[in-house]
């Protein structure tokens, strides 16, 4: 394997998983669009967040341990699927449960090539 893949593949899923955290803290900013307080506000956009912490902190477990992230984010993936089947569009679907399904499998394979991509 040579030096452009390994690299490749051990920072794609970090990046992409960051990127997925912007995109779902996208959805957090709707709730400056409600009559409410400041304060409100900001308690209703911290707790829209929770998603976006989940996120992060298997990104931060994952970033060490390539198996647990691997599995952390296809259950996670699941986990959305199952709450919310049948509840929205194909596409809501495949925009949440896609990209952690993808960054999953590709933690899953920086764990197979560890050794690989850890040499230089």
């Amino acid at each position: 394997m040579n030096k452009v893949i390994k690299q490749v593949l051990f920072w794609t899923p970090r990046v992409l998983c960051i990127l997925f955290a912007m995109f779902l803290s996208l959805f957090a900013l709707d709730v400056f669009s409600e009559d409410a307080g400041l304060g409100e506000k900001i308690l209703g956009l911290l707790i829209h967040l929770v998603p976006v912490y989940v996120v992060v902190i298997v990104l931060v477990i994952a970033w060490r341990w390539e198996w647990v992230g691997a599995i952390a984010f296809i259950g996670l993936a699941l986990f959305y699927l199952f709450q919310v089947w049948g509840r929205e569009h194909w596409g809501a679907y495949l925009a949440i449960s896609g990209p952690l399904t993808l960054i999953g499998v590709l933690f899953l394979l920086n764990w197979k090539y560890r050794a690989q991509l850890r040499t230089r």
